[in-house]
């Protein structure tokens, strides 16, 4: 078997409906404990937290509504894909993490899980939930944000990408002025057409 790469934390799945719904307050790491199969699951990217909750009952915190689809290998060794699993955290931080789910309006969401030292690991974030105009007025803001970013080529731009306005396959080369460019267009002398 080759050598698995440990350079960080390997993402396994987001939940990137929890940031839209609702205001993180503080995140922690917790460790989740896992059956075998539920584990080959996940390491072939099996999981979804969409609907994903925790809570706290008996000195413990549980996550609810993870889908671990069944391993497909393991046909009786699979339990139900939704139970609840329970987290490993620290006796300090169970308590500190009960204590402010008790006040009114707080919640614990998982916001991602992923692997970290071969171990499988959520991101679980203390959390209140938005009102629909404080959604509104994030979806603005990232929106703003979007429109002040400068046009050239980024991590997630392409650097021969289109210019806005700028007809498909009329794409300027560099032996190419504008001058020329214009002149190609007016006399329909245009690579590819």
């Amino acid at each position: 078997m080759g050598a698995k790469s440990k350079e960080g934390p390997q993402r396994i799945t987001t939940n990137r409906r929890a940031r839209y719904s609702y205001e993180i307050l503080d995140t922690v790491e917790a460790g989740i404990e896992l059956r075998g199969p539920e584990v080959k699951s996940l390491r072939a990217g099996q999981a979804n937290l969409t609907d994903g909750f925790a809570f706290v009952r008996g000195g413990e915190i549980f996550l609810r509504g993870m889908h671990i689809s069944p391993y497909a290998q393991a046909s009786r060794e699979n339990g139900d894909p939704d139970r609840e699993r329970r987290l490993l955290l620290h006796r300090q931080e169970i308590a500190r993490l009960a204590g402010k789910v008790a006040e009114r309006g707080f919640t614990l969401v998982p916001l991602s899980l992923y692997w970290k030292n071969g171990r499988a690991k959520v991101e679980l974030a203390l959390a209140r939930g938005k009102k629909t105009v404080d959604r509104r007025e994030s979806v603005k803001e990232r929106e703003h944000r979007r429109e002040r970013e400068p046009e050239g080529p980024g991590p997630d731009r392409p650097a021969a990408q289109q210019a806005p306005g700028q007809p498909v396959g009329l794409e300027k080369h560099a032996s190419q002025t504008d001058g020329d460019q214009q002149e190609a267009i007016r006399e329909g002398v245009v690579e590819g057409r």
